[in-house]
């Protein structure tokens, strides 16, 4: 297979915002950092929502004021509201994605608002922001909902094309809660590259019952171009019960990378990353590369 995928690392925002044990900002930018230096293009930061409802994610401003300028990498603020995609704004971030929920009930735990309320906010607040920061979407709950159980086809694609009335530069579709399988997965990409076959595709998935890693090869082989990781595999959303982590980004790259799919992520710094990250919250992850190592092993024999 001769093709690359993005990796978009989400450690710093969705990879901790889940943990009992708080971060603080050292911590969190020596995480950007590791991506940085491990190759990623684009590193989801922070998320500007409740401190509140989301404590991990109190210093978005601060964390957002020390990150290293850097040509080569573009920094995204997770937003789920006005006010928080009008902060992202203010940050001076170079993207902002907007996340609008695909279930009326999650939509109105997450964001204290129905789905197509979400929908007609992120169409405004898009069309506001021209020249300020490119805006994506994230729909979540895409493959299923942690209340209302399956998620109809036909009604995530409705949400799609509310969405792109907005036309974001990316159209990304989360498996919030881990449900989705391979045949989940190439159903709902090729449905949504039939009415939309330009909009660059990327793809979020939790490995919550152990299926991110397939679903991951199903999406590159359907013709995504862009996946979320986290070092380790660290994640979870505070308000979908039992939504365990992300995919490893060492995992991930060790796949692709094997397959013949470039990533431009440096596996070796990949899992130094992934290290730091279990030093830092006092706790074995799920990362499996980062335990069993690469393969073949180098010969450092003399």
């Amino acid at each position: 297979m001769n093709q690359s995928v993005e990796i978009i690392d989400v450690t710093p925002r969705d990879g901790i915002q889940n943990e009992d044990t708080i971060l603080d900002s050292d911590a969190k930018l020596k995480m950007i950092d590791y991506a940085i230096k491990a190759g990623a293009s684009r590193i989801e930061v922070t998320s500007f929502v409740n401190p509140k409802r989301v404590p991990q994610m109190a210093d978005a401003d601060a964390v957002c004021a020390r990150l290293p300028e850097n040509p080569h990498c573009q920094y995204i603020g997770l937003a789920l509201n006005g006010r928080g995609f009008e902060r992202a704004v203010a940050a001076g971030l170079d993207e902002v994605n907007y996340v609008v929920v695909a279930s009326d009930t999650f939509s109105q735990r997450n964001q204290a608002t129905d789905t197509y309320s979400g929908i007609e906010t992120f169409n405004e607040l898009s069309n506001e922001s021209t020249g300020r920061a490119r805006v994506g979407v994230t729909i979540a709950a895409a493959f299923g909902c942690p209340f209302e159980g399956e998620m109809p086809l036909s009604r995530l694609l409705d949400v799609v094309k509310g969405c792109m009335q907005a036309q974001p530069f990316e159209l990304a579709i989360a498996d919030t809660i881990g449900v989705a399988t391979p045949t989940d997965i190439r159903q709902r990409i090729d449905a949504i590259k039939q009415l939309y076959p330009d909009i660059p595709l990327r793809l979020h998935l939790h490995n919550t019952r152990n299926t991110g890693i397939a679903n991951a090869w199903a999406a590159v082989e359907a013709g995504v171009t862009a996946l979320d990781s986290s070092f380790g595999g660290v994640g979870g959303c505070p308000f979908a019960p039992r939504a365990t982590g992300n995919i490893a980004t060492e995992d991930l790259v060790y796949m692709l990378e094997r397959s013949g799919v470039s990533t431009g992520i440096d596996l070796d710094i990949a899992i130094e990353a992934a290290e730091f990250v279990e030093t830092s919250l006092q706790k074995t992850i799920p990362g499996m590369v980062m335990k069993a190592g690469k393969f073949p092993l180098q010969n450092t024999a003399a």
